[in-house]
């Protein structure tokens, strides 16, 4: 018997009771910051009616929580390989519900927008801590276990948010209803905040601490070149496009181009950089970076001009527009729970298959919109593109990190699943920027919106133009699959390089966060007995 028959022979190391308990704490965590990615969607009609919140503070609501929880993935993710990620997650579940207060209290459309920045922050705070906790604590195919259970309640609590925050608008009218879709985050967050302090383990202190350097000034930069990006493609339709929104964009792509610079110099120091340059010396990388970021601006604006033609204009009830998103979560899950298999059968035709539906369902939504009167406009017409816009999504979204980290060098996988992570982030926040400038620009005068039927033609009309943009971001999804690698694996070497970039995409497969630790399987102190 050789030695990898033996290998593969022996039976599994069993996982002690306690990790599975300290699995569900980070699973509890990861599933109150994946519910507030969609729930608070429903509740956007009525936040614009008791806050008297303008059309850009809508579009801030989700695209500033995007940003933060992006931009803070990857430095969070390595203070918490310095320190440990016990306190780490702590800290940011602890922010996390205390933001949640702080929203659904808010007495202005302002106050909300900065409490949803801070609630964004805290999220990529503690989720970096989840995938490092499950390479720490779940060694071989137990780890894969792991991750697909947290892969499942990914796709459960993204499904349950629109459904959540419908029934209780429902229950506890307008006026009240979209404070408590923040409120609901409270006994989520206090339980696990409690979970976490008895059963996360403390960081092994014998275990070497990577060196304390942060590139806090790298950071700096690409904030505010992503913030001066956003801001004119959220404000400038309400402003009319003035000079600054151009001057700001401007801006914005020059502060990107430093920060490149900047990187490359503070390698070259020896340092370890926010964002390796090296990862862009492979072109496939670069063009699944992008991939990564159009993609998730396509599909995470769906239902963003969805609960706004439902609600504000067919006049339907926060409820009815949570329903409507049923059938996309249902394919979601279906197609997610079969994706990791079918991406060993056909390699990267799993992707160009997800991207292919996902196209074929939004472009059908967009005929729909633009052909169909709104009086008839009902969740079954958009039952199947919606079912088949879900399917696709279930089976990109779990594989897609594992191809484009099969784009790199293996030692470098850790970094790479950390940067395609964040862009996920960020792509949501490019989405619904450019999504709500179309759509909110594109909706006619205050005349035409001040009866029933020219509200619900207006948003029709308005819904339609956005959702071309939605359809045509998939279009270029689906180009974009081509520059990955057939296989993942295909062309490196085997042993333990291979091994690295599995672990790495194990972590990303889950979805949103997974694998954006930077590296903390490696340098992450491993829990005391």
């Amino acid at each position: 018997m050789t030695d990898a028959t033996a290998r593969a022979a022996a039976p599994a190391p069993a996982i002690p009771r306690q990790s599975w308990l300290a699995l569900s704490a980070l699973l509890l965590g990861m599933f109150i910051a994946l519910l507030d990615t969609t729930i608070v969607n429903v509740a956007l009609p009525t936040i614009r009616t008791n806050l008297d919140a303008s059309e850009s503070t809508l579009s801030w609501i989700i695209s500033g929580y995007a940003l933060a929880f992006g931009l803070t993935l990857i430095p969070a993710g390595r203070i918490g390989d310095r320190i440990g990620h016990k306190w780490v997650y702590f800290s940011g579940v602890l922010l996390f519900t205390l933001a949640s207060l702080a929203c659904g209290v808010a007495t202005s459309d302002h106050q909300l927008v900065v409490f949803r920045v801070v609630q964004g922050l805290a999220g990529g705070i503690f989720v970096p801590a989840v995938t490092a906790f499950i390479q720490l604590l779940f060694p071989g195919r137990s780890r894969g276990k792991a991750f697909a259970i947290m892969g499942a309640v990914i796709g459960v609590s993204s499904a349950l948010g629109p459904i959540i925050g419908g029934l209780l608008i429902q229950a506890f009218g307008d006026e009240h209803g979209w404070r408590l879709v923040f409120f609901v985050n409270l006994p989520f967050g206090i339980i696990t905040l409690i979970a976490a302090a008895v059963l996360l383990p403390r960081r092994d202190e014998s275990v070497p601490r990577p060196d304390r350097g942060l590139d806090w000034f790298g950071l700096l930069l690409v904030s505010a070149a992503f913030v001066a990006l956003l801001v004119p493609l959220i404000q400038g339709q309400d402003e009319g496009w003035p000079l600054w929104t151009y001057l700001s964009i401007a801006g914005g792509l020059v502060l990107l181009a430093l920060f490149g610079l900047w990187e490359v110099a503070y390698t070259r120091r020896g340092r370890t950089p926010l964002v390796p340059p090296k990862l862009f010396s492979h072109p496939q990388f670069t063009g699944g970076v992008v991939l990564a970021l159009v993609y998730f601006a396509a599909f995470t604006s769906i239902f963003f001009t969805i609960s706004l033609l439902w609600q504000s204009g067919l006049g339907n009830s926060a409820l009815a527009s949570g329903a409507v998103a049923i059938p996309f979560a249902v394919g979601s899950i279906i197609s997610s729970s079969q994706s990791n298999q079918l991406a060993q059968k056909l390699g990267r035709n799993v992707l160009v298959l997800g991207t292919a539906l996902v196209t074929i369902g939004l472009g059908a939504m967009w005929i729909i919109l633009l052909v169909v009167e709104p009086a008839d406009l009902t969740n079954w017409i958009l039952l199947v593109p919606l079912l088949v816009a879900g399917l696709g999504n279930g089976f990109f979204i779990a594989p897609n990190v594992q191809f484009i980290v099969a784009t790199v060098d293996p030692q470098d996988a850790g970094s790479a699943s950390a940067v395609i992570s964040a862009i996920q982030r960020i792509g949501s926040a490019v989405g619904i920027a450019i999504i709500g400038s179309v759509l909110f620009g594109s909706l006619p005068g205050g005349r035409e919106l001040a009866t029933a039927a020219g509200r619900a033609a207006g948003f029709t009309d308005a819904s339609a133009a956005a959702m071309g943009v939605s359809a045509a971001f998939a279009l270029v999804a689906f180009a974009l699959v081509f520059a990955l690698p057939r296989r993942v694996g295909h062309g490196r070497p085997s042993g333990a390089g291979s091994r690295a970039v599995g672990d790495a995409a194990s972590g990303a497969d889950a979805g949103p966060g997974a694998g954006s630790h930077g590296g903390s399987g490696k340098h992450a102190g491993a829990p005391t007995a």
